[in-house]
């Protein structure tokens, strides 16, 4: 047995060999622990092509680490002594190897975070520094201001990248193209569609265990469609900069029924397992926008994506603490509609967008934000249950990029840390940004009656009964006096039938 070994963890989220803790270690002395376990599977009900994902991509690093000359001790669900949780097993690894202490990167979570801290054998958790802000300088970057928006950040990591910059200015003049991103989108047979990644003999094991062990969880197998490995995580990246990047700006917001992925990524995935990089990916869409391949407004708005939006919720999650999952700003205590778990409902957009989540373990920002966020808010719902049905569901959904995304941009539990006001629309948005409202048993023209959008019911319901709180915010002084220039029995009759059609809701019958 080698002189004194320590066991470098290896989470699910941490598959790169460029990771603090394997540079920390001595592949001649060390050993590396990763562990499917179900703690990790069991704290929600991940979606099925979820838990294949990351074992899938666990086991495929695991041989990569192997083939790099590492001491690689590897517990499968199934093993026999798997101890059922991380800190378990990195006892059973330490009585096995001798072993009296760990290090590991520091995981995205709270919860894991203080397991370690509180496991029987000393565990260093190194800084996560796969990512270009780390938690002090988010934290310098924070200290004194009155708000933290992310445009403003946004800025400062283009300044630290130097992406899209001209010396100390932004290429183009401006640093924000959103404004021309908003498009709708039309149906397109020639649109290129996401690489195919056959599943090989690991994956397919991994599909069968997951079958097998989660029956009841959420989602189907059938379309499972991810890369396993770096390989085909770079395949994916190079993909998407050659065939959709050039169209990505454009119809960022765009969503169409019969084509739930339209010119998106599909990276989130692997960015957020460590299979790629956000530099290396930024500076991809850096050089084919220099190169003239793409427009400015998608470069611009897929790097913001990454360098913004990402490494700011990031800040963000570590920054407010652990209680910040638990917010509750606007007192929302209704229970999530059995519709986001499949259940019926006439509504088409929420219906399109459950079952695409259900069959892909995907949808894109807008679907999430304006469909199923923006009715979840409206309808009332526990801010909690909303996160974790975000949480359990979605292929790329870790704590720390999940809960700011929730709890801040679509609920506004956080009480306007991230957003300056509710992410909340009626129907009209939905209507000009896709295609769901022309095959709906709901009317989105109809403001009231039997027939209207709930979306345009539960719109002015949600601002009558939260304005005490959003009445001096001035982004919305313009909605509130629309609202009280309208009749007294008009209001009336649109709060009667949201009270209505909020039962209908609580009762699974809309």
């Amino acid at each position: 047995m080698k002189n004194n070994p320590r066991l470098v963890l290896v989470l699910g989220d941490q598959l790169t060999l460029e990771g603090a803790a394997l540079r920390a270690a001595d592949k001649a002395r060390d050993v590396v622990v990763m562990a499917e376990v179900r703690a990790e599977t069991d704290y929600v009900g991940h979606h099925k092509q979820k838990i294949a994902l990351v074992f899938s991509a666990m086991r495929h690093f695991a041989e990569t680490l192997r083939a790099e000359g590492w001491q690689v001790a590897y517990t499968a669900l199934e093993d026999a002594g798997n101890s059922g949780s991380i800190t378990g097993e990195l006892l059973r690894r330490a009585e096995e190897f001798g072993a009296k202490s760990a290090v590991t990167i520091a995981p995205g979570e709270w919860r894991l975070r203080q397991a370690l801290e509180d496991c029987p054998i000393p565990v260093v958790q190194l800084p996560d520094d796969r990512f270009l802000c780390s938690e002090a300088e988010f934290a310098d970057w924070a200290k004194g201001r009155k708000s933290l928006r992310m445009e403003y950040f946004y800025r400062e990591m283009r300044r630290k990248t130097g992406l899209l910059m001209e010396g100390d200015a932004p290429e183009g003049g401006k640093w924000n193209y959103d404004a021309e991103n908003r498009k709708p989108a039309q149906a397109d047979l020639f649109r290129v569609k996401a690489p195919q990644f056959a599943s090989d003999e690991v994956t397919r094991e991994v599909l069968d265990l997951v079958a097998r062990e989660f029956a009841d969880n959420f989602g189907g197998l059938e379309g499972f469609n991810w890369a396993v490995d770096r390989a085909g995580a770079l395949e994916a990246l190079d993909h998407f900069i050659a065939h959709n990047l050039a169209d990505f700006g454009t119809y960022q917001d765009a969503m169409l029924e019969d084509d739930p992925l339209l010119y998106h990524s599909l990276l989130s995935p692997y960015l957020n397992l460590g299979l790629l990089g956000p530099l290396e990916v930024c500076q991809a869409a850096a050089r084919a926008y220099a190169a003239g391949d793409v427009p400015l407004n998608s470069a611009e708005g897929f790097i913001r994506q990454i360098i913004g939006w990402r490494e700011y919720v990031r800040g963000i999650y570590f920054h407010e603490g652990p209680d910040y999952t638990s917010r509750n700003h606007l007192d929302q205590h209704r229970k999530l509609p059995w519709a986001y778990w499949g259940g019926e409902t006439k509504m088409n957009c929420l219906s399109h967008a459950v079952a695409q989540t259900r069959d892909l373990a995907y949808a894109h920002h807008i679907q999430r934000l304006m469909v199923t966020g923006n009715f979840a808010l409206l309808a009332g719902v526990d801010p909690a249950q909303v996160q974790e049905w975000y949480l359990a569901v979605y292929i790329d959904a870790f704590e720390w990029v999940e809960a700011p995304n929730t709890a801040g941009m679509s609920q506004f539990a956080d009480g306007g840390v991230i957003a300056s006001k509710p992410y909340v629309s009626s129907g009209a948005y939905i209507d000009r940004m896709s295609d769901y409202c022309g095959s709906c048993a709901y009317s989105v023209k109809a403001k009231t009656g039997e027939g209207a959008c709930p979306f345009n019911l539960l719109y002015w319901h949600f601002l009558d009964r939260n304005r005490e709180k959003f009445a001096n915010n001035p982004r919305m002084a313009v909605i509130y006096r629309s609202w009280d220039k309208r009749k007294p029995e008009d209001r009336e009759t649109i709060l009667g039938q949201a009270e209505v059609m909020l039962n209908k809701i609580a009762q699974d019958a809309f």
